[in-house]
């Protein structure tokens, strides 16, 4: 082959080869481009899908950490508590163990609920707990459990809100805004 149809051979190809080319090119960018509005597509079906099945577990830990507030609220828990003939120590006792109790049995529900929402109800188990504590120290342990429920009422009324409805009204806060 001389150089002469060499260069005739190129002449021909070399546009063919450059159309190819260019083809390949764009194809390649509109496959890859649909594929990847396929793929977003796919992923915004799966979360429209876990949402829908989400939703309402965390709806049911909001309500269930509601249930737990109001079942650790001062006022519910010592009436739920207290027995006749109890001492202030044993009632004491009684109180702070159904308060962690309580609290284990709704620890799991963090998962579905808000770093601040959790944060507010640990904060009003804790608060709670002081109370207690505070009404205890305040009776002593000889005193009857009745003096305990009396001053732990006391201790409560004196907040001008209870931890455990400011951490109810921050729940309901979140709820409404998933709507």
């Amino acid at each position: 082959m001389t150089g002469d149809q060499w260069f005739q051979v190129m002449l021909t190809v070399l546009p063919s080869v450059v159309v190819f080319l260019t083809s390949f090119y764009v194809l390649r960018s509109m496959l890859s481009s649909r594929a990847q509005e396929h793929h977003a597509e796919y992923l915004a079906q799966i979360k429209k899908e876990d949402h829908k099945h989400a939703l309402p577990l965390r709806l049911q830990a909001y309500e269930r950490l509601t249930l737990f507030l109001e079942r650790i609220g001062p006022g519910q828990l010592v009436l739920r508590v207290h027995k006749s003939n109890m001492t202030s120590q044993i009632l004491h006792g009684e109180l702070l163990a159904t308060i962690r109790e309580e609290y284990e049995h709704n620890v799991t529900q963090q998962i579905y609920v808000s770093d601040k929402a959790w944060s507010q109800v640990k904060m009003a188990k804790e608060e709670t707990l002081r109370i207690v504590n505070i009404a205890f120290e305040q009776t002593g342990p000889s005193a009857s459990g009745t003096a305990l429920s009396q001053r732990v009422f006391e201790t409560a009324g004196r907040l001008s809100h209870l931890p455990t409805q400011v951490a109810i009204l921050s729940l309901r806060e979140e709820v409404r805004k998933m709507f």
